[in-house]
């Protein structure tokens, strides 16, 4: 029977409907949060059933209505253009989840195909709206300016410093660009980019703007001033004072400031835009990698199965000779592994499932440890333990961390030498009101190459010569579900040096079930 989209909803109505409320009060912003839930919930239910017209029914009256009314709504109570875009994105970060479990791998890819579709046209037509009906503010603002410049000449400069001001509170950069210089700017543009007004004015604008996007913005800019028709909004990657890029958006437009033809535009930070979509994308690779995987490894273990009772009915025969009995060691030996990669493949190919409970990351690390003493005395590894004090317990599922820290160990033990020092430590931060514990994980090996620092949490990553490359990615992913994440770095300032782990997870609360839910 072929899946329905409409029945889907139908299923899944009230559970969108409460978990979209509840990331919207929880999630998004200081406005979301101060509004009731049961006002959010209102909201959340129009959206959803005007995404439902559009993905089920194909139309697109309710979804126009809607971005009508919650364009007026939102601007008057000072939301944030960003905030109202989140907001939209969370229908897209809870249905998806949803529809892997029920749909089939065509019908997921087709469906979320409609639903980006769906929410690029949404949230285009709003920022547009968005952008238009704060445009319209502006323009009508300076209608007044301009009238009272003409009746009361005196009081210009107070009625530029009111515009001014006006333009200092917008939370997006505000720039105009005269014979490619800059010759305003608001606050927020100069905080995007890490310089002070002093040091922003004057200079031409693409400096401003990463190498790597530099010949796009300056084309943009010139087709603009030609009066040619081009894009009023465009994506691009701005430099910051540090060196660093980051994803950002332009809308802007050709008018005239203090009597001469200019860009004035207002850029926005979409780094979690990008960031949210990269995640989708990752997110669909990997169901598609895991339903390969899991398809492969039943088609493999079954014959593995056979080959390895064999091997074992041939060595109980007393009558082997010379290197025979070596030899079917060595093949049971090396389908066991064979078998413990399967099961290694297959772990990975599976929904995380997890049960969070109070537990202290201390108690979870010794019996990690203590699971590997075997390991450690085979390299005659000594295990270097140092807490920290007043460690709080955590939100999480204690076997699941269990394992994320066994793959660390585990690692650390493959890379160090015979007689070397494996270090376990443990922090806390407070970090500003959301407190953190540190793990750091240290050993004395080689380190990790340089051009692999990126790469070795991606699944199948491996620069072994044995090993599925899941151990770390796995790591990751149970650190992900618990709201925490992990970095690795080089102890190249240290002697002896090594590989460092760096784990943080939150501490106390229900944060990592809060993380997980989304």
């Amino acid at each position: 029977m072929a899946f329905s989209l409409a029945e889907f909803h139908q299923r899944n109505h009230s559970t969108i409907l409460r978990q979209w409320a509840e990331k919207l009060h929880r999630e998004v912003g200081a406005q979301y949060a101060s509004r009731p839930l049961e006002e959010l919930m209102g909201t959340v239910s129009e959206a959803f059933e005007a995404n439902h017209h559009v993905l089920v029914h194909d139309n697109f009256t309710y979804i126009n209505e809607f971005i009508g009314k919650i364009t007026k709504m939102r601007l008057e109570a000072g939301f944030l253009l960003s905030d109202v875009q989140k907001a939209f994105e969370l229908y897209r970060m809870i249905v998806i989840p949803l529809l892997a479990k029920e749909a089939s791998i065509d019908e997921f890819q087709a469906y979320v195909e409609k639903i980006n579709q769906c929410l690029a046209y949404t949230i285009h037509r709003f920022s547009d709206h968005f952008q238009d009906m704060h445009e319209k503010g502006i323009r009508e603002h300076n209608q007044r300016l301009e009238e009272e410049v003409r009746v009361r000449t005196a009081e210009l400069r107070e009625s530029e410093l009111k515009y001014k001001t006006l333009v200092e509170e917008i939370n997006e950069g505000y720039f105009v660009i005269q014979d490619e210089v800059i010759v305003f700017a608001n606050k927020a543009f100069c905080e995007m980019h890490g310089y002070s007004l002093g040091e922003i004015i004057g200079r031409k604008f693409y400096e401003f703007v990463d190498p790597e996007s530099r010949q796009k913005v300056v084309d943009i800019y010139a087709e603009s001033i030609l009066g040619r028709s081009g894009p009023g909004s465009f994506e691009y990657l701005r430099l910051s004072r540090e060196g660093k890029s980051y994803p950002t958006e332009i809308t802007a437009k050709t008018a005239r400031y203090e009597r001469k033809v200019s860009s004035i535009g207002l850029c926005r930070d979409i780094s979690k835009r990008v960031e949210m979509d990269h995640r989708i994308r990752e997110a669909e690779k990997m169901a598609y990698i895991g339903q390969i995987t899991t398809s492969l490894s039943h088609e493999i273990r079954n014959p593995l199965s056979a080959v390895k009772m064999n091997l074992q009915i041939i060595n109980r025969n007393a009558q082997l000779r010379g290197n025979d009995q070596r030899r079917i060691d060595i093949s049971i030996q090396e389908v066991i592994r064979l078998e413990r990669i399967l099961t290694e493949l297959l772990d990975f190919a599976k929904p995380l499932q997890v049960e969070f409970a109070h537990c202290g990351i201390h108690s979870v690390l010794d019996s990690c440890l203590e699971l590997l003493d075997m390991k450690f005395m085979e390299k005659r590894l000594s295990r270097m333990t140092s807490y920290g004090s007043a460690i709080p317990d955590i939100t999480g599922d204690g076997e699941k961390l269990g394992q994320a820290f066994i793959n660390l160990l585990l690692n650390a033990i493959e890379a160090s030498p015979e007689n070397g020092r494996i270090h376990v430590k443990t922090l806390y931060h407070s970090n500003g009101g959301k407190p953190q514990v540190e793990v750091l994980i240290e050993d004395e090996g080689p380190g990790v190459s340089p051009e692999f620092l990126s790469d070795i949490f991606k699944p199948f990553f491996t620069t072994k010569s044995k090993g599925t490359g899941l151990g770390l990615s796995n790591a990751r992913r149970i650190l992900d579900i618990h709201g925490g994440w992990i970095h690795v770095e080089n102890r190249t300032p240290h002697y002896p040096r090594g590989a460092c782990f760096h784990v943080f997870i939150p501490a106390g609360g229900t944060h990592g079930q809060d993380s997980h839910r989304g």
